[in-house]
C-alpha cells in the first residue's frame, strides 16, 4: 500500500473490502469511495468533495444528478418502466422522432450499453453488405483501427489491440481488418485492394488510447473513401458524442457551433453509435441511427433487445438531449477546453512531468514522462485525488482530463491549481 492510499478512513476501506471479497477483479479503480454527486462534484462517504475529471468516461457530460434528468426518470419510473418490445409504448416512438429530427437521420435502433450498440452496428453493416450491396454470405470484411476500444464483447475484443482484454478468451470472430489509425494511405490500400469490404469501424478521438486526435481532414477523407468504394462509414461516437468533444458530435469537424450545432456535420456517418451521455449517465441508453436504405435490412425477429427503447430510457434520453441543448454544453465545451489546454501547456512550459498534452474540447489527456509500464502516472492520480480532483491514467502513462460540461471557468483554473500542485511533489 502507498502512502497515499493509507489515508483511507476504515469506513472506505471496510467498502473497498467488500468489494474485492464479494465482487469480481475485473476492474482496478482508484481506491476512493464514492456516495454522492451534483455537478461537477462528486463526495466520497467521508463527506470529502472532489472535482470529477472523469465523468464515467464521458457519459455524466451534463453534470451529476442533473435535476430536469433526474425529474424525467423518476417522474416516467413511477408511470410505466418497462414493457418489453411486445408491445408499443406511449414514450418510444416520441423519443425516436425526437433523436431522428436531433441527430439528422431517418431512422434509431435503440439499445442499452455502448457495446451493444457497437455490436448492433457490426450485425447491421453485414446485412446491409449481403443484402443490398451483394457480398456473398459470410464473406463480408470490416476495417477496424489499431488501439481501438469499442467495447469488451467476444465480437469485440476479436479486434482488439488490448492483449489483455483478449488473452484466455479466445477464439475469436473473423471477418475484420485492422490498418494504423489516423492512417488515409492504410485504409485506402486496403479498400483497393481487397473485395467484400463492408465498411469502416474508427473512433472519430481514440478516447481510451490516450486521447490521440488523428487529423483535421482524416474523418472526412475516410468518409470519401468509403464512399468512393461502397463501404459504409460507422462513427463510433460513444465517448466523444453528445458535446464531449465542443461539438454535438465530434463528426461535425470544425463546423461553428455559435448556433447550437444546427450546421449540417463535416463528416455525416452512414451509421452513427451514440450512448453514454445520451442518458447524462443516470441509466443505460444507447443508439445506432442510420437512414432507411441501411436500416431498413432488418426486419421483425431478427435483432432486439428486452430493455432497449424501454419508457424510462425513452424519457431520460429526450431531458438528457434537452439539456446539451438548452444549456449550450457544446460551446462550452469548446471554450474551456482551450482554457484547459492552454493552462496545462503552460504547466508542461514548467515541469518536465508533462510531455504531451492532447485532446479537443473537454476530452484531454496529458502523457507523462515515463514508460508505460511505469506506476507514475497512478500515483500522480492518488496525488490528485488527495488535493481534490479525480482522474485516472489509461495507457499506463496518459491521464484522461474530461470533467462534466457544466464546468466553469473559475471551476477550470482552479483545477489546474491542483494539477500543477500535485504534480510539483513528483519533480
Amino acid at each position: 500500500m502507498t502512502p497515499t492510499e493509507q489515508i483511507l478512513s476504515s469506513k472506505s476501506e471496510a467498502l473497498i473490502a467488500k468489494e474485492n471479497q464479494y465482487g469480481a477483479h475485473n476492474y482496478h479503480p482508484l481506491p476512493v469511495v464514492l456516495e454522492r454527486g451534483e455537478g461537477v462534484y462528486v463526495w466520497d462517504v467521508d463527506g470529502k468533495k472532489y472535482y470529477d475529471f472523469l465523468s464515467a468516461y464521458s457519459a455524466v457530460n451534463q453534470g451529476h444528478c442533473h435535476p430536469k434528468i433526474i425529474g424525467a426518470m423518476v417522474k416516467q419510473a413511477q408511470t410505466l418502466t418497462l414493457t418489453s418490445r411486445a408491445f408499443y409504448n406511449d414514450q418510444l416512438g416520441v423519443y425516436e422522432e425526437y433523436v431522428t429530427n436531433y441527430f439528422g437521420f431517418d431512422k434509431v435502433l435503440p439499445m442499452n450499453t455502448g457495446a451493444e450498440a457497437v455490436e448492433t452496428a457490426l450485425k447491421l453493416c453485414r446485412k446491409w453488405a449481403y443484402e443490398v450491396k451483394g457480398i456473398p454470405e459470410n464473406e463480408a470484411q470490416i476495417i477496424v483501427c489499431e488501439n481501438n476500444f469499442h467495447g469488451r464483447t467476444t465480437t469485440i475484443i476479436s479486434f482488439s489491440n488490448d492483449e489483455s482484454a483478449r488473452k484466455s478468451f479466445g477464439p475469436f470472430t473473423a471477418g475484420f481488418i485492422k490498418i494504423p489509425y489516423d492512417d488515409i494511405e492504410a485504409l485506402s490500400a486496403v479498400l483497393k485492394s481487397t473485395k467484400n469490404i463492408a465498411g469502416f469501424l474508427v473512433e472519430p478521438i481514440q478516447g481510451e488510447a490516450g486521447v490521440y486526435v488523428p487529423a483535421d481532414d482524416y474523418l472526412a477523407k475516410a468518409k470519401a473513401l468509403c464512399a468512393e468504394h461502397n463501404a459504409l462509414f460507422i462513427a463510433d461516437e460513444v465517448q466523444t458524442g453528445i458535446a464531449r468533444t465542443g461539438r454535438l458530435l465530434a463528426t461535425c469537424g470544425n463546423c461553428s457551433c455559435e448556433k447550437g450545432c444546427e450546421n449540417k456535420p463535416e463528416v455525416k456517418p452512414d451509421i452513427l453509435i451514440l450512448g453514454k451521455a445520451i442518458s447524462g449517465g443516470v441509466y443505460p441508453v444507447s443508439a445506432v441511427l442510420a437512414n432507411n436504405e441501411i436500416m431498413n435490412v432488418i426486419k421483425p425477429g431478427q435483432h432486439g433487445s428486452t430493455f432497449g427503447g424501454n419508457p424510462v430510457a425513452a424519457a431520460v434520453a429526450i431531458a438528457a438531449l434537452e439539456v446539451v441543448k438548452d444549456e449550450n454544453l457544446a460551446q462550452n465545451a469548446e471554450r474551456l477546453g482551450v482554457i484547459l489546454r492552454k493552462g496545462l501547456n503552460d504547466i508542461a512550459s514548467r515541469n518536465p512531468l508533462i510531455t504531451l498534452v492532447r485532446g479537443k474540447g473537454l476530452l484531454n489527456a496529458i502523457v507523462i514522462n515515463c514508460g508505460e509500464d511505469s506506476d507514475l502516472a497512478w500515483d500522480i492520480c492518488l496525488k490528485f485525488r488527495d488535493y481534490g480532483l479525480l482522474a485516472k491514467p489509461t495507457h499506463g502513462n496518459k491521464i484522461r482530463l474530461a470533467p462534466p460540461l457544466v464546468i466553469t471557468e473559475t471551476q477550470i483554473q482552479e483545477c489546474l491549481g491542483i494539477i500543477e500542485k500535485a504534480l510539483s511533489e513528483f519533480e
